[in-house]
Order: C-alpha cells, then structure tokens, then sequence
C-alpha cells in the first residue's frame, strides 16, 4: 500500500533539473504526468512527477491558491522554516 499520494497542498522535494533540491507545494494536478507547482522564492510552473520525489508533509490549501494565500497557509501551518531549509527534514534525514 501506498503512503503517499499526489494531492493539493502535498510538499515534494524536486529531485532533478535547474531547481533540484528544492521544496515545493503541489496546487493542482495539470494530468497523470504533471502538476502545478509552486514555491515561496519560485515561479509557478509545471512539473513531471518524474521530477518530484513525495514527502509526508502536506498543507491544507485550496486548489490553485494566489501566491499570499499559499505563503499564509504555510505559515499558519508551521512549515515556512521547514520549507526553507535544503531539504533534509523533509527527506527523512536528522542531521
């Protein structure tokens, strides 16, 4: 069994190309092999799930939320510093 799915508001490590090993928020599911992502210091864009690697960190978001939005809801859910950091606590690896 799984544990974790693709959903709105789950965090992802991207795991390949120019923005490799950064943390994103997944806003919506473009189709079964992309999603809409989006970051505080990033431009939204498009990302194959190849690129994503899953975390167990998720975020209670409306579907396609404004940048402030997204930002406040990360705030309010206590997971700015850890999206801020390279990564490491969303991974799994204490250090």
């Amino acid at each position: 069994p799984f544990k974790r799915y693709v959903e709105i508001g789950r965090v992802a490590l991207v795991n390949y190309g120019k923005d490799y090993g950064k943390l994103v928020v997944i806003v919506d599911v473009v189709d079964q092999n992309r999603a809409l992502v989006d970051a505080p210091e990033m431009v939204r864009g498009q990302m194959n799930f190849k690129r994503l690697t899953l975390t167990d960190i998720t975020i209670d978001i409306p579907r396609v939320p404004k940048k402030k939005t997204l930002i406040e809801a990360m705030e309010k859910a206590g997971k700015d510093d850890m999206l801020r950091t390279n990564g490491k606590v969303a991974r799994g690896v204490e250090s």
